[in-house]
């Protein structure tokens, strides 16, 4: 049956406003890591120029860029990508400009992986290998709220009240950076286990000075970045914070105390949560279809600023459903977008709704 002309268009694909930032459709592209810096200088390569354009090309409204560590030794792997010098902002130029010519925004995902940087990429030929690279192997040493480390991993080294200070301005040069390179929103990467989230978690963060103990102690790295990241960033942009609302143990970090945070966030100045689950401990997760939905709507619920519900969300109708429930404002998709740099195309057929806007000129002649 053809669409009707007439009818109002899903959610999925209506427009979006976050701040000054008008967004095309309410489709994000999560960020997932390439490990495709071949040269291990942080330097962002043609590869992610091919990758994130052709979703951009694809129809989806907000690109965000995999973690970008805001200093060396804040990489998940050496050949991860950065933001911590200006050749790679230069470099990252070219990309945002091209995503954004295709009618997509695109966000560079800010991230300091703490106790579980320096490890091997998570790509075939190194299946072999686990755990930490050594230094002997260019790897290096990792920092983390205490001594403490990640299970499988070296032991990292106690972050001083100096070095979080450190860590504060790397996020707020970066920050300073990604402007110049024409991002048009920053994403602080506060969950799955990195360094923020580490500080968060009472499983991980033991300490009892300032930055840890209590709630406000433990939140007061992330509130602190979130802080002089926004006075740095202009006012017109968005910045969004992605977080795990639940370490799934019981004792750990929670969704009540991801309300809290979410609710300190919006007072400093956050415009959107993406909301996702995990990473910090070892823990056993039921994974399946949209399994982390019910955070998202639970954030929701508990703040003014839209939400992104992400975690398996594959098939356009169950996204929609997402936004028509109240779960979410936005959609990530991860893994599926992996396998198809179109899905926002499929989905406007799926849900009835002919847009030639979603497509380059050139490849309207392919459209659904």
């Amino acid at each position: 049956m053809a669409p009707d002309p007439t009818a109002a268009p899903p959610a999925l694909l209506t427009p979006a406003r976050l701040r000054e930032l008008e967004i095309r459709n309410r489709i994000w592209l999560a960020p997932m890591c390439q490990y495709m810096v071949e040269e291990q200088d942080g330097v962002p390569t043609d590869w992610h120029l091919v990758h994130l354009g052709a979703r951009a090309a694809g129809g989806f409204g907000l690109i965000v860029t995999e973690a970008t560590a805001v200093s060396p030794e804040g990489r998940i792997s050496a050949q991860d990508t950065g933001l911590w010098n200006d050749e790679q902002a230069a470099a990252w130029q070219r990309i945002t400009s091209f995503c954004q010519r295709q009618g997509a925004k695109i966000a560079v995902q800010l991230a300091h992986a703490g106790r579980k940087a320096s490890t091997w990429p998570a790509l075939p030929q190194f299946r072999g290998r686990r755990g930490t690279v050594p230094e002997f192997a260019a790897g290096w040493r990792t920092v983390g709220p205490t001594s403490e480390p990640f299970p499988g991993l070296d032991a990292p080294d106690a972050l001083t009240a100096q070095d979080i200070d450190r860590v504060i301005a790397d996020f707020v040069d970066a920050a300073r950076r990604a402007e110049a390179a024409g991002f048009d929103a920053v994403e602080l990467h506060f969950a799955h286990g990195y360094l923020v989230h580490e500080f968060l978690s009472p499983l991980v963060n033991t300490r009892t000075d300032g930055y840890g103990g209590d709630g406000p102690g433990r939140r007061r790295l992330a509130i602190e970045i979130a802080a002089a990241v926004r006075e740095q960033w202009p006012a017109e942009r968005p910045l969004l914070v992605r977080l795990s609302a639940t370490d799934w143990i019981d004792g750990g970090w929670d969704i009540e105390q991801s309300v809290e945070l979410a609710r300190e966030l919006e007072a400093v100045g956050v415009d959107a949560l993406h909301v996702s689950t995990g990473g910090a401990v070892i823990a056993d997760i039921a994974v399946g279809p949209e399994y982390q939905v019910g955070f998202a709507r639970t954030l929701r619920d508990a703040v003014a600023m839209p939400v992104a519900a992400v975690g398996l969300i594959t098939d356009p109708h169950g996204a929609q459903a997402v936004l028509d429930r109240g779960d979410a404002d936005f959609v990530a998709v991860g893994r599926a977008a992996l396998r198809e740099a179109g899905w926002p195309q499929r989905a406007a057929h799926e849900l009835g709704v002919r847009d030639g806007a979603l497509y380059p000129g050139a490849y309207r002649r392919g459209s659904w």
